[in-house]
């Protein structure tokens, strides 16, 4: 901040989005890093779809079973909590960040926790647990690996399931051999043993363990996670108390609905049949049982989701599963990558859902997409998200947040568009001047009206004739 209490433009999340998308998409190394995870997750996600007997089935079905639970919301979460209860367990509904970090702190103050191991879950990234953890001097350790290596790195998540996904072998070499075993070398299987030794200890320390929930179910009481790595397991029963912090919006009405969501979502998020561990945990542990804490507590999170649940036009945008399917489609994220978007969640779920939870600040978002509506299309329970993109574009326009300049270059658009003579005689000026400045040597420059795509790209070639030229002479030749 500045003398005068006004935020320097440059640190605008807006400014920094456009200072970041122009970097990482001119990072070479990153593209080919991004390219290469993804086309592997496109082959993996065509095999796992090809599983199913009827895809856009199980897609609809999926899309009624989050309608029905975020329509019904109230009344699922109180009977989830009423179940959870009921069995010993702690229900917490936390109205925004600050009263989740501070709930989950007290249960860990009151019980002198010092360690804390963390399985994956956006949540807690969202309301930035592991800061407040750390405030209160106590250690919170990530035990998924791609979690694990942005954790030492002093980075957020790049990618909601593959939050490691921009960094190739080398890189993590280099931040393992710095930060862990000096004599490592750039094998996997060597670099995953050494980060498993490391997270041993850090499981059998912690007095207190952390999850998210894939889903949260009502009749059952019960929150299920999906892991890959068996991580989520220890860190809910090793540790003697063990707390999942989620979202409002993950609840489902019946344990049965699992059967389709569970493996929707593990096709959808990484192509697999089903994910490596499907776990259900409804309370602490009971006399006799071998395993699980001692302590169970639920936190519910609303922190802007209530909000949003009242927009009726745009609501459905609840019913994210958090697969990440609309990212590995999206154009804009396969060049710009994850931390460009400044937030949690990226991509085109996120550029629709951030403006909601976090205010106007993120609503430049909502334009970073080229509406092909690649996101909507490969989205599990068919969340409309190209068209909710354009609906928080309507409404940034309509609350008056645009730039006057803006204003006036669209005022002069839509006048040039209403008039077919201006708009032909505009494109022949255009055209004209484009193959004078061309012919100078001038594309790319500053003098380029085009130097937005020329700059970095080879010009496109000019049409000798416009389109509607074209037209006419080819329609008065068919006659």
């Amino acid at each position: 901040m500045s003398a005068s209490g006004t935020r320097d433009a440059t640190s605008r999340p807006a400014q920094r989005f456009l200072r970041d998308a122009a970097a990482k998409s001119a990072d070479l190394m990153h593209r080919e890093i991004i390219v290469k995870n993804m086309e592997s997750y496109d082959a993996a996600h065509l095999r796992g779809r090809a599983r199913f007997k009827d895809w856009e089935a199980a897609r609809a079905r999926c899309q009624a079973i989050k309608r029905e639970a975020v329509d019904h919301l109230d009344q699922y979460l109180l009977q989830f909590e009423s179940k959870v209860i009921s069995r010993g367990g702690h229900v917490f509904w936390a109205e925004d960040a600050e009263q989740a970090c501070a709930y989950i702190c007290g249960v860990a103050l009151r019980n002198g926790v010092k360690t804390v191991v963390k399985s994956k879950s956006m949540v807690t990234e969202e309301i930035e647990l592991s800061a407040e953890l750390e405030k209160n001097g106590i250690k919170a350790w990530e035990t998924d690996l791609g979690e694990y290596i942005v954790q030492l790195r002093h980075e957020p998540p790049y990618h909601i399931v593959t939050p490691a996904m921009h960094l190739n072998r080398k890189q993590i070499g280099d931040l393992f051999r710095e930060q862990l075993e000096p004599g490592l070398s750039d094998d996997p299987v060597e670099l995953m043993a050494a980060a498993r030794r490391k997270l041993r200890q850090a499981f059998f320390l912690a007095e207190m363990g952390i999850s998210g929930a894939n889903f949260i179910v009502a009749d059952a009481g019960a929150i299920a996670i999906s892991t890959n790595e068996g991580n989520g397991r220890l860190c809910t029963s090793v540790p003697r108390i063990h707390v999942a912090v989620t979202g409002i919006e993950k609840v489902i009405p019946r344990m049965a609905d699992l059967a389709t969501l569970w493996p929707v979502l593990a096709t959808s998020g990484t192509g697999q049949p089903i994910t490596t561990y499907s776990t259900l945990i409804g309370g602490p542990r009971r006399p006799g049982e071998a395993d699980g804490p001692e302590e169970f507590h639920v936190v519910l999170v609303d922190n802007g989701r209530s909000r949003l649940l009242a927009n009726a036009e745009e609501r459905e945008v609840l019913h994210c599963i958090r697969c990440g399917a609309c990212l590995n489609a999206c154009p804009v994220y396969r060049h710009i990558g994850g931390h460009t978007y400044g937030t949690i969640y990226p991509g085109p779920i996120g550029s629709v859902l951030t403006p909601h939870l976090r205010g106007e600040e993120f609503a430049h978002l909502s334009s970073a997409s080229s509406l092909c509506g690649a996101c909507t299309s490969v989205c599990p329970v068919r969340i409309d998200l190209h068209h909710h993109l354009l609906h928080n574009r309507r409404d940034f326009v309509q609350a008056g947040d645009t730039k006057p300049s803006d204003r006036w270059k669209f005022r002069m658009f839509r006048m040039v568009m209403q008039r077919p003579s201006l708009y032909s005689l505009g494109g022949g000026m255009a055209r004209f001047g484009l193959r004078v400045l061309y012919g100078l040597g001038l594309a790319g420059t500053v003098l380029d009206p085009m130097r937005g795509w020329n700059r970095r790209r080879t010009p496109l070639p000019l049409p000798k004739k416009s389109f509607r030229s074209r037209w006419r002479s080819e329609s008065k030749q068919g006659n």
